[in-house]
């Protein structure tokens, strides 16, 4: 399903928890002396403005990173990646994680967003390529198999589908466990909604019994 746009939920109070996460793990990876590989199956646009009018029509930021953002200590990982956008694309620029990444990573890591919509795909293109990224136009969960073990082969792959497809809950842990027999060493994070239907949780189920614990939720 290509319907979904990620403006209307920029910096609600998900994305910065999942934002903050990914910076801090990140962030954590870099201090070794070792490439690494950034792999993102549903990238979106890469960065928002949240003075857009998709944005300022839900308001959800204002719960989110507007509220959220003086909670976070002035040293964490991303508290500086957010002032680093501002100075850079303007003090209502907001990143998405293909751009957090991007901002953290090194020369001679790797970095891989796929993005299935086209106009989200075309942002993407223009925020993320003078970085490097190798960007692809193609179903996140079908590249992450193909492209697995990546090269380097250290690394962390984030999965952050919008759930729109119902299927995802039962097809994502099927591709985390063939993932995972091809690249035993890399770091999956997969983001999932807490809804009050509780769709998770057959997926949580299924994963805890794939992976006995190796899974942090």
């Amino acid at each position: 399903m290509l319907s979904y746009q990620h403006i209307y939920h920029a910096g609600n109070l998900a994305d910065v928890h999942k934002h903050a996460l990914l910076c801090r793990a990140l962030d954590y990876m870099v201090q070794k002396d070792k490439p690494l590989s950034y792999i993102e199956t549903h990238a979106g646009r890469g960065l928002y403005r949240l003075d857009a009018d998709e944005a300022l029509k839900t308001g959800e930021a204002a719960q989110g990173i507007a509220r959220l953002e003086a909670g976070l200590a002035a040293d964490h990982p991303y508290r500086q990646r957010l002032a680093e956008v501002r100075a850079r694309y303007g003090e209502a620029a907001y990143p998405g994680s293909p751009l957090l990444a991007a901002l953290t990573l090194r020369e001679g890591d790797t970095l891989h967003l796929a993005e299935l919509h086209p106009q989200e795909f075309r942002a993407l293109e223009a925020v993320l390529r003078p970085w490097g990224a190798h960007i692809h136009h193609s179903d996140g969960l079908a590249l992450a198999q193909a492209i697995c073990p990546p090269t380097p082969r250290r690394g962390l792959m984030l999965i952050d589908p919008s759930y729109e497809v119902k299927d995802d809950y039962a097809t994502i842990p099927k591709v985390i466990s063939a993932i995972a027999r091809k690249w035993n060493v890399g770091v999956i994070c997969l983001w999932y909604p807490i809804l009050a239907a509780a769709p998770h949780e057959p997926m949580l189920a299924v994963l805890v019994r794939a992976f006995p614990g190796a899974l942090h939720h």
